[in-house]
């Protein structure tokens, strides 16, 4: 959704910057640096990311009957999606409490629940996938995986064909820089560099 997309430039969720690079928390550089957690503090952006995102599960995964967040970023939103749905929330820990019963998954999922988890962003579908992992241990049969935006890594490609699951976002990298350009946020030029970044951010980043 290209709305969403300029939603997210415009309150500065999302930065560009091919000339100047972000280092991620792996040590990669990256010229793109995304906190939708930003999203919350908007209400017409975040209602707008809750009815885009409830829309397309009822869409795609039309017997869900769960909508699971995962801590912290896709709380909120999956709270809002679930309202949208009328449907029970749960959210996943990170890890299990270390006190009290050692729940990871904290709300009501009953063994067998159709669930879709929510997560704010996907860039290699490591966390989300864990947080998959983690309901379906407590027997959830996992339908799905919704978010705000995805990198369009070939990471996320991979993991998600591994774990044999789906999975959307409203909008996406591609997307982005269209709007980016649209909008003369980055030039063609800016773009073609950033493109290069999505298709091999190993290489990207050590030039750099």
């Amino acid at each position: 959704m290209k709305e969403i997309a300029k939603d997210l430039l415009k309150i500065q969720a999302v930065k560009l910057s091919p000339n100047e690079p972000f280092t991620w928390a792996s040590g990669i550089k990256s010229p793109i640096y995304c906190d939708n957690r930003l999203t919350i503090s908007y209400p017409k952006i975040r209602t707008a990311i809750a009815k885009g995102i409830a829309e397309l599960i009822s869409e795609k995964y039309p017997k869900v009957e769960v909508i699971a967040g995962t801590a912290t970023a896709g709380i909120p939103h999956a709270a809002w999606i679930a309202a949208e749905l009328d449907l029970p929330l749960v959210y996943v820990r990170s890890k299990p409490k270390d006190h009290g019963r050692s729940k990871q998954i904290e709300g009501v999922l009953h063994p067998g629940a159709k669930t879709v988890v929510i997560d704010d962003l996907l860039s290699t579908g490591g966390s989300v996938l864990k947080a998959v992992k983690a309901a379906q241990n407590e027997g959830a049969d996992v339908l799905g995986v919704g978010a705000i935006f995805s990198y369009q890594l070939q990471a996320i490609v991979d993991n998600f064909r591994q774990a044999d699951l789906s999975y959307f976002t409203l909008t996406n990298y591609s997307e982005l820089l269209e709007v980016a350009v649209e909008t003369n946020y980055i030039s063609t030029t800016e773009r073609a560099a950033l493109e290069k970044w999505r298709h091999d951010p190993e290489n990207w980043s050590a030039k750099a």
